[in-house]
């Protein structure tokens, strides 16, 4: 039992450590979920791979396949359903939180600075990420790498070092493999500690050796590839690619944004005026001098990621961890605060889990509000006016009568089509299974399911589906189209192109589908093409449309059947 004093011996931070990782990873699978937007990319790539569907050879995809690699492992163990990717990425949140507490092992972090670390890198990152993605999954491999990396720089002498490094570029490559952005910058991160590495040790062989794993690696996954159109399908910048990578997109986005990586990075820059003085002794301390470099590159990652990988809108917040980590670490020490006591420890991570209150908010808000009821308004009259008009103009009145304007009802939704989140219902077919759909989804597959031609043909349709639900591929069931120039999605300009779409609208033209499944989603640009619309409106009838499983649910599904 740890006295007040020193709460934290290596065994009790690493109990500690685990339990925050492990437990609050575990969390997901305990809940059911809406259905989550763009995760239909992730279903499809898993369950073509999981069926032995090779990508560039069965289907053509603008990335590498890393990102589907774990969920397509678990789809061979667990089954399709949608909720098998809620358990890949469980492992994947452990992996994350695991090579995160490595690193800052291997920096040999203060005990009790390494737990608070752990404990905003889950809160901050990955306790939310709860589906997988690939701009996060890039960044996991990314840390996995990293983790080996260090082990090989700090870790055990030996032959067991050239393992390591061999892993750190295996997983670096994994990362590239996932997203090209992510993978790159993570690239040039492992390069830059090694080049630190290599001249603080007059190790020359460092970097050549790690790139020489890295080029194995590489040619072992791609040149069985080159034969499958991978070259027309890996984006590279080349056409019909478009290149994400803008400076002026980045230094406007810096500079008119990124409150948070300029707030670390000035922070940082503090922590190390002192050291700067001495600057031929910061640059023999191996310790700092490796952490300084990883946390900047970090921040320097966020600030490009956030621009060549804009959605979600926080993809990149992976930095904060790290950033903490740094300036806890140097500001105990200039401040002389010893956070190993108890009492400190405890205000820590108190005022940590109140900064970071928002990742778990949403799970405590249902009991919150039973006990802190929100004020509800009743509809009324108010002077003379006429109460129908009252019904259109003041939707909520006060009990006296007068209109009540506050931060929840001062814009009216006016989208008709909108259906509440509480209004969404489970679908009972397996593969949906614990997934909340709007009603009006459910129905519409339901009517989908009983249309003559579906029941007739069964699994000998010839169904296209440009919606997002992907998974009535095993719900229908049909059998998913295979080809080295069919796209596993459809965006026109990221997952498909012009190629693509012509041989879609000839195929449309001669009515080469009995079902085509089209999402209307006009807000989007070109998720799914515009003009093969077009096309379907010619040579198709509408046969049904229901809302998309969206949120808000602002497309809507058309079912198209040919005459």
């Amino acid at each position: 039992m740890p006295s007040a004093h020193a709460p934290f011996s290596r065994k009790t931070a690493f109990a500690t450590e685990l339990l925050i990782i492990i437990g609050l990873a575990l969390v997901p699978l305990f809940v059911p979920f809406p259905y989550r937007v763009n995760i239909f990319l992730s279903w499809e790539g898993a369950y073509r791979i999981s069926e032995g569907q090779i990508p560039y050879k069965d289907f053509g995809l603008p990335l590498g396949y890393g990102y589907w690699l774990m969920p397509a492992l678990f789809f061979k163990i667990f089954g399709p359903q949608l909720i098998t990717l809620v358990k890949a990425q469980v492992l994947m949140n452990i992996l994350a939180g695991l090579s995160f507490r490595s690193i800052l092992k291997s920096l040999d972090i203060q005990p009790a600075i390494r737990v608070l670390s752990v404990l905003l890198f889950v809160l901050s990152y990955s306790f939310f990420n709860f589906w997988p993605w690939y701009n996060q999954t890039v960044i996991v491999y990314e840390l996995i790498g990293l983790a080996f990396l260090f082990r090989f720089m700090i870790g055990p002498q030996g032959k067991v070092r050239f393992f390591f490094l061999f892993l750190a570029a295996l997983f670096t490559f994994l990362s590239f493999f996932t997203k090209q952005d992510g993978g790159g910058l993570a690239l040039l991160l492992s390069l830059a500690l090694l080049a630190y590495n290599s001249w603080q040790q007059k190790e020359w062989w460092n970097i050549p050796a790690y790139l020489g794993f890295y080029a194995i690696v590489a040619l072992a996954v791609i040149l069985p590839l080159l034969s499958y159109d991978f070259a027309y399908w890996f984006n590279h910048g080349q056409p019909p690619h478009n290149s994400r990578l803008s400076i002026y997109d980045i230094i406007s986005e810096v500079m008119s944004g990124s409150q948070w990586i300029k707030l670390y990075l000035f922070l940082v820059v503090l922590c190390l005026l002192p050291v700067f003085r001495q600057w031929k002794s910061f640059l023999g301390n191996r310790q700092l001098m490796l952490f300084s470099l990883l946390t900047l590159g970090i921040l320097a990652e966020a600030a490009i990621f956030q621009v060549t990988s804009y959605t979600p809108p926080d993809n990149n917040i992976f930095f904060h961890a790290f950033a903490f980590a740094f300036i806890a670490s140097n500001l105990q020490q200039q401040l002389k605060v010893d956070l190993s006591k108890w009492k400190q420890f405890a205000v820590a991570a108190l005022l940590l889990l109140f900064w970071w209150s928002g990742a778990v908010w949403k799970y405590l808000d249902r009991v919150v509000a039973y006990i802190i009821p929100q004020q509800v308004y009743a509809k009324g009259n108010s002077g003379n006016a006429d109460s129908s008009s009252l019904a259109i103009y003041n939707p909520q009145i006060s009990a006296t009568g007068e209109n009540v304007v506050s931060r929840n009802n001062f814009m009216i939704n006016t989208d008709t089509t909108d259906v509440p989140a509480d209004q969404w219902i489970q679908c009972d077919l397996p593969v949906f299974k614990k997934i909340y759909m709007p009603a009006p989804t459910v129905e519409g597959i339901k009517r989908l399911q009983q249309m003559p031609v579906v029941k007739e043909k069964k699994g000998d349709i010839k169904l296209l589906n440009m919606t997002e639900l992907t998974p009535l591929a095993e719900a229908l069931p049909y059998k998913l189209e295979t080809g080295a120039d069919y796209p596993l999605w459809y965006h026109l300009g990221v997952g498909m192109f012009n190629r693509q779409l012509d041989t879609f609208v000839q195929k449309v033209r001669r009515q080469h589908y009995d079902v085509v499944l089209y999402e209307y989603a006009p807000g989007l640009n070109n998720f799914f093409p515009f003009a093969l619309r077009h096309e379907l409106q010619q040579h198709y009838r509408k046969a049904d449309a229901f809302v998309a499983p969206r949120r808000p649910t602002n497309a809507m599904i058309e079912v198209y059947v040919k005459e």
